[in-house]
């Protein structure tokens, strides 16, 4: 999974690296620092003032000891003064230099606090907005699990205000699966039970008929007029439902079918002209798993895995569900997960560290990262 935020102590998350917020001089500070040095023990100070000074923006590793990793990256992150003395470009450095270390040791995972949001006083939204971009322009091009661990209960705050009017899109196009009230009320006038979770339909989506329903007499074969015939002996019997005939042959049925989704997929790899290192990567998916799909003509991804190729191909929301329809799903206004991809592609913003990242602050499912189908 390259890209996972969770809410955790950061000193129990089993990561090759864990990114520790440095002071500058090789003593404890404060925050992440202070809980990082007492989780390792004291080899960990001895060996970081064998190192002495770091530089704001560099990156140096010591050994973990009594950590759940090999390596502890410290990084020292700049302080907010007022975000015009050129923070957030050195903030930045940080999570460069960090990133750029855990892969030059062959790391697979790193586990990143958020830098500078502590003690240095760096505006939570802002600090994460610089992570994102970091970590969206990393994955482009190396293959890395990255773990952003947020600790505390304003973990689904986290990006407040960084996503614009994400929960007014929500609230105003969500369909809830809630009971309705007049149900509630009127639960005692009949004798049928209840049914929890009603759907609750909007007034503008109820059903009225355009005509009268026909009488349940039958029709010229004797049967009731309320059923679809599927016996046909005539040709005006033998009328079809969107261009698909009605059933007299099995074998003309099979005649319609569409492309699948693998074939689908590679119709649109085909249109894009792109490489497909380029689209399995801004898809979060793993090699592996892409040769799987596209080399097998009736391979059944998962939702997850099918959005995270429509967000790969940056196709626009009529696209993504069509390529979600060839693998039997659809977003829908039931589903706020399914609101949110929405919302980030209507608004042209295809980065999975973003979507999840908002996913996370709404307290929804993360889509499904990695080699998982």
């Amino acid at each position: 999974m390259p890209f996972e935020i969770i809410r955790d102590d950061i000193t129990r998350v089993a990561a090759d690296a864990i990114v520790n917020t440095a002071n500058p001089e090789p003593v404890i500070g404060a925050g992440t620092d202070s809980a990082i040095h007492r989780a390792a023990g004291a080899g960990l100070l001895a060996a970081r003032r064998e190192i002495g000074r770091i530089p704001v923006g560099s990156a140096v590793e010591t050994p973990a000891f009594d950590l759940p990793a090999k390596y502890v990256l410290h990084t020292v992150s700049p302080a907010w003064k007022d975000g015009m003395h050129g923070e957030e470009a050195r903030l930045r450095q940080s999570y460069d230099a960090a990133l750029a270390l855990a892969n030059r040791l062959g790391c697979n995972s790193v586990a990143f606090p958020l830098l500078s949001s502590g003690s240095y006083g760096f505006p939570k939204d802002r600090a994460l907005s610089v992570a994102i971009r970091a970590f969206s322009e990393f994955l482009l091009t190396h293959e890395l699990r990255i773990i952003l661990v947020v600790f505390g209960q304003d973990s689904y705050a986290l990006a407040h205000g960084l996503f614009g009017d994400l929960r007014a899109y929500i609230d105003d196009r969500y369909v809830s699966i809630a009971e309705r009230t007049e149900y509630a009320q009127n639960s005692e006038k009949s004798d049928r039970p209840r049914i929890p979770n009603r759907p609750q339909f909007r007034a503008e989506a109820r059903y009225e008929p355009k005509a009268p329903c026909p009488p349940m007499g039958g029709n010229k074969h004797g049967k009731a007029s309320f059923f679809t015939d599927f016996t046909a002996t005539t040709a005006e019997d033998a009328a079809t439902f969107d261009g698909v005939p009605a059933a007299g042959s099995l074998s003309s049925i099979f005649d319609h079918v569409e492309s699948t989704f693998s074939e689908h997929l590679l119709d649109l790899l085909n249109e894009c002209g792109e490489k497909d290192s380029d689209v399995y990567r801004r898809a979060e998916i793993s090699r592996q798993l892409f040769h799987k799909i596209i080399s097998n003509k009736h391979y059944q991804p998962t939702k997850s895995t099918a959005i995270q190729l429509a967000l790969g191909l940056h196709l626009n929301l009529a696209e993504t569900q069509k390529l979600l329809e060839k693998a039997g799903y659809a977003l829908t206004r039931s589903s706020k997960t399914d609101l949110v991809v929405q919302y980030f592609i209507e608004h042209g913003e295809y980065s999975i560290v973003v979507i999840n990242t908002a996913l996370f602050d709404c307290g929804l499912p993360l889509l499904k990262t990695g080699s998982a189908n």
